[in-house]
């Protein structure tokens, strides 16, 4: 036993990191958009950067099982902290273009899919030195991740209206710096990866007949059959994810972000991202309360019905009021389904495999989301945000219709009876991320 020193350092890492990337998830495409005037933009840069940043969530997660994870960590925040104190840099400098946010945004890249991948690996190990229950440590982090996603839009906001959004990006990076130095006081044996066995692996003297391009294709590869073929359940919770992460995406990146320049108030859209991440931790309190009192079923359908009622309300683009009812409601419909969804995939993928089908799961959702927002940036400037909004709906409507009524998801409570499984309301929120 070692106390909880560590997991207490690793969750402070962790919650500084991602109220910075939350910060910067709301400055950045505002800032895009002042720069270029063109939703186009957005799109082409979220498709131009997509490729290499899966070939790098690929690469890293590969190297994940061969590098010390915690400096992997260390390295990753301090690059993102870098590319996002450059572009405030770069502004004053030469002036930002479309061609700065590539090269940035790819450096950024580098930084940010890595770094959360290696989060991933190094938290069971975390909780196991300091003796800490996984499953009470992870519904403790889903509740501080929603806090921190409530609070984050809420800075930027704050930041945007007072310094603007290119300034604000300067509390962004001092944030990674610090996950960073954090990261640093933990003790560099949770970092070490282990084999099968519970041996160190040795990176060192790596096994010539493998490099590290050839690992990061059979992990791809492993992923790949571990989420799509050795699970229904699996399966259907992958997919439906990929489904609310390109539409879920084009909101917040694009359609969200078009609007509020359009009506000369950027600084609205913290607002209503943080109204829907209050909503999510409402439902996620409320879900680890009630969880035995309903079906996995019953949650499942009630959670879907009323994130589409919430979709409906935010796609007709209503005044303000409105659509941070909207934004609530969805987060509080959208809780049970995160947390379902979660459960599905860290229970059903073996432990052996976890490491390549997370960094799979992570590199494929780096890529559908920019393509979902690039076709959604073209709709915007053909048909305008509104139509572009109603679009997403619809896209969301069929997603809804077949996550009810596909077959493998109409019988949770009976594989849950025939597995002998306990509901547990403390899951991770890997649908989410």
């Amino acid at each position: 036993m070692h106390g909880k020193g560590t997991t207490i350092r690793f969750l402070v890492s962790s919650t500084l990191s991602l109220l910075g990337n939350s910060i910067a998830a709301i400055a950045l495409p505002l800032i895009l958009l002042a720069t270029t005037g063109d939703a186009l933009a957005a799109g082409a840069l979220a498709l131009v950067c997509a490729v290499p940043q899966m070939l790098l969530g690929v690469l890293g997660g590969a190297a994940l099982d061969r590098f010390n994870r915690r400096n992997i960590s260390i390295l990753s925040d301090l690059i993102s902290a870098a590319s996002v104190a450059l572009i405030p840099i770069v502004d004053m400098i030469w002036g930002l273009n479309f061609w700065w946010f590539v090269v940035l945004g790819l450096m950024g890249a580098v930084g940010d899919i890595p770094g959360m991948t290696a989060r991933d690996a190094l938290l069971p190990t975390v909780t196991k030195r300091d003796g800490v229950d996984l499953q009470r440590f992870m519904g403790m982090s889903q509740s501080l991740d929603s806090l921190t996603t409530i609070v984050g839009p809420a800075i930027a906001a704050l930041l945007i209206g007072t310094v603007g959004g290119t300034s604000a990006l300067w509390f962004t990076a001092a944030l990674s710096a610090a996950a960073a130095i954090v990261t640093m006081t933990l003790p560099s044996v949770v970092g070490v990866p282990e084999t099968a066995a519970g041996e160190p692996i040795d990176a060192a003297s790596p096994s010539p007949s493998r490099g590290i391009a050839a690992a990061a294709f059979g992990a791809l590869r492993e992923g790949l059959r571990v989420l799509l073929r050795s699970d229904r359940v699996l399966a259907c919770s992958t997919l439906f994810s990929f489904g609310i992460v390109m539409v879920m995406g084009s909101f917040q990146g694009l359609a969200l972000p078009v609007h509020f320049t359009l009506t000369g108030q950027p600084e609205l859209l913290g607002y209503v991202l943080s109204a829907l991440s209050g909503g999510m931790l409402i439902s996620s309190l409320a879900y680890a309360a009630l969880a035995p009192r309903l079906s996995r079923r019953a949650w499942y359908v009630t959670s879907l019905v009323g994130m589409a009622v919430g979709v409906a309300l935010l796609s007709t683009l209503p005044p303000f009021p409105l659509m941070l009812l909207g934004a609530l409601v969805l987060g509080i419909a959208a809780g049970p389904a995160s947390a379902l969804l979660g459960f599905f995939m860290y229970d059903r993928i073996p432990d052996a495999s976890r490491g390549s089908a997370f960094g799979t799961q992570n590199s494929i959702m780096l890529i559908a989301a920019p393509v979902a927002v690039f076709a959604t940036s073209v709709a915007v400037s053909t048909l305008g945000e509104r139509p572009a909004a109603l679009i997403l709906m619809a896209c969301w409507g069929l997603i809804t219709v077949a996550a009810l009524l596909v077959k493998p998801m109409r019988h949770l409570d009976d594989e849950s009876e025939a597995s002998g499984e306990e509901a547990s309301p403390e899951v991770a929120p890997a649908a989410d991320r």
